[in-house]
């Protein structure tokens, strides 16, 4: 064999293994993009929940407070719960920020599943809570339009 054509042929297999190790180097880099993205978007989506959350709190306590300048005790444990839940989704991002760029792709699969957890028990939550909102809505409303009829 011509030591030009075994050279060659060296070189093309070297080129080839540069590619392939590029190709491979590209799609774990996309991976690790995308499963951050990902993880920037669910915990923004997890802050979202919680924000509204403490809206509906405060909506539905100043419907039934008597007093709507003195927060009742449930009004003020629910809103520590929600509190908590921001201070823990801090710590979150925190980890985000400081880890995520050195984290393997276990630990940010397992970030965004635990972030996934989260949504999954604040959602029914969240319905609760918009439900009860709704029925005390139409139970104000029925109890103005009978004080109008008196």
């Amino acid at each position: 064999m011509d030591i030009s054509l075994t050279l060659g042929l060296a070189t093309l297999l070297i080129l080839l293994a540069i590619a392939i190790a590029g190709a491979m180097l590209l799609r774990r880099q996309s991976r690790r993009n995308a499963s951050l993205s990902r993880l920037l978007e669910l915990a923004d989506r997890v802050e979202a929940d919680l924000k509204s959350c403490r809206a509906r709190l405060k909506q539905a306590h100043a419907v039934m407070s008597v007093n709507p300048d003195l927060p009742a005790a449930s009004e003020q444990e629910a809103a520590h719960a929600v509190d908590a839940g921001l201070r823990a989704l801090l710590q979150h991002r925190i980890w985000i920020r400081d880890h995520a760029p050195t984290a393997s792709q276990g630990e940010l699969d397992a970030a965004a599943r635990a972030m996934d957890n989260t949504r999954d028990r604040l959602r029914p939550l969240l319905q609760a809570l918009g439900d009860a909102q709704d029925e005390l809505d139409t139970a104000m409303r029925e109890h103005i339009r009978q004080d109008s009829h008196l």
